[in-house]
């Protein structure tokens, strides 16, 4: 029976708690916070024997019996109990490595800077649309560990897979691996930006020739490291034809393989707006031809999925002023793309937990379309700072959510566009990007009058 240690106790964590209790581990588990705050957290674990520790008893956690450490995603390598674990050479593992070594499902692990999660959501509907068993997980639902436990052969796990998890993995080799796009983000977690490239490769470094790797060719970083990489590859492109892969002819999405090209679907037909989300809606095609799935499926979905929550939503429109939430912008590239998508004019409500991102692309992307910037959170005068260097002076800073939303009705003519695309994390205002989402449309609707 294995010694294993849980460190934190959030989603992957007390998957991962669940998942190891079906298969009779012995099971540790650890938490910087303290019983009485995680009290509502336990109350899921209750009935599995499980040793905690918590807040500062790190010490108390004999290392010696341990045969490795499973570490929640967001936790950083530099923390004392990942250090203390280290030193006395205890394997430290991500969710989802854990899983790809118990689960014996199929692992379709998608990741990149932006589009991963609406990418893994289409995924999923094009599977499901194909009768196809499938769960969506890894960022999505209970966590991948339990999944994985809970799945047979004939099961697709669809998951989400963020750099953090990947910095955790060494033998993780899904059966198809799709990188959407790199570009700079978490330096605050990776300290620089080769440590981050290094973890979205993970996706694909211990692939072979019997799997296959969904790749953005005009993605340049990508490209390169492309000729290093064993498995079947499927380029897709929204700029060029290619000699192999998905890419346009004549606004229709072909697929060429070989003499071949199978017609897909006309971009005129796929409902969610942008070119990153015809780049999204490739990928996710990608993956279900790679699993032998019929192209008229993959069709009928791209034509009815309508987006997923977070991302470009359609809130609401208010006296001829429409709302857009993209909570789930938490990078600048991911608001540039945002600002591409929306149609001028634009008020943008930016601002939140500093990843040590620069802004200075984001703000150049204005390019005329964005008329105010309502900034709020940690990042506010940075951004300010950057915007004034371009001679962008229509700011207004506020402390909270109700006060942007209120300030973007006061300056909101008709015709307007307001979007919430932060460009940065939630963290330090609220626990995640669904919480801000949800908070921004709770206050678009109050404002707006509807009760």
């Amino acid at each position: 029976m294995k010694n294993i240690l849980v460190v934190g106790l959030g989603v992957s964590g007390i998957s991962c708690i669940k998942g190891l209790n079906k298969i009779g581990a012995k099971i540790y588990a650890f938490d910087e916070a303290s019983k009485e705050q995680l009290k509502e957290r336990l109350e899921q674990l209750r009935g599995i024997d499980v040793e905690y520790f918590f807040g500062d008893e790190v010490d108390k956690i004999n290392m010696e019996i341990l045969d490795f450490a499973i570490k929640s995603p967001g936790i950083k390598y530099s923390v004392p109990i990942i250090q203390k674990l280290i030193r006395n050479n205890i394997e430290v593992i991500s969710d989802i490595e854990a899983a790809y070594r118990v689960t014996k499902a199929k692992i379709v692990s998608i990741t990149g800077t932006n589009g991963k999660t609406t990418t893994t959501s289409l995924t999923g509907e094009i599977i499901k649309e194909s009768g196809k068993n499938f769960k969506l997980t890894g960022n999505i639902g209970v966590g991948i560990f339990e999944d994985g436990i809970n799945s047979d052969e004939n099961t697709i796990l669809v998951a989400e897979v963020s750099s953090f998890q990947l910095a955790g993995t060494y033998k993780y080799k899904p059966s198809i691996s799709v990188l959407t796009n790199i570009s700079s983000d978490h330096l605050d977690y990776h300290h620089t930006l080769e440590n981050y490239i290094q973890a979205k490769f993970k996706n694909l470094v211990n692939l072979d020739e019997n799997d296959y790797a969904i790749l953005n060719y005009e993605d340049e970083t990508i490209r390169k490291f492309s000729d290093s990489i064993k498995a079947k590859k499927i380029f897709f492109s929204s700029d060029r034809v290619l000699e192999e892969g998905i890419y346009l002819e004549n606004d229709l999405v072909v697929y060429k393989n070989g003499e071949n090209i199978e017609p897909i679907i006309s971009i005129k037909d796929i409902f969610i707006p942008g070119k990153h989300n015809l780049e999204n809606a490739m990928a996710a095609a990608a993956v279900a031809l790679a699993l032998e799935i019929n192209s008229r499926i993959i069709e009928k979905v791209l034509r009815q999925f309508k987006g997923v929550e977070h991302r470009l939503e359609f809130v609401g429109e208010f006296n001829k002023v429409k709302f857009y939430n993209d909570s789930k912008g938490t990078n600048p590239d991911s608001s540039i793309k945002a600002v591409d998508s929306i149609d001028k004019p634009i008020i943008l409500i930016a601002g939140g937990y500093d990843k040590k991102s620069s802004y200075d692309d984001l703000i150049k992307s204005f390019d005329n379309k964005v008329k105010a910037l309502i900034l709020l959170g940690q990042t506010a005068d940075k951004i300010e700072e950057c915007a004034q260097k371009y001679k962008f002076t229509n700011i207004y800073k506020v402390k909270t959510m109700d006060e942007a939303v209120k300030k973007s009705f006061e300056l909101a003519v008709e015709g307007t566009n307001v979007l919430l695309s932060p460009a940065c994390a939630s963290w330090g205002m609220y626990p995640n990007y669904e919480v801000r989402g949800k908070d921004f449309k709770e206050r678009v609707n109050y404002y707006g009058g509807v009760t």
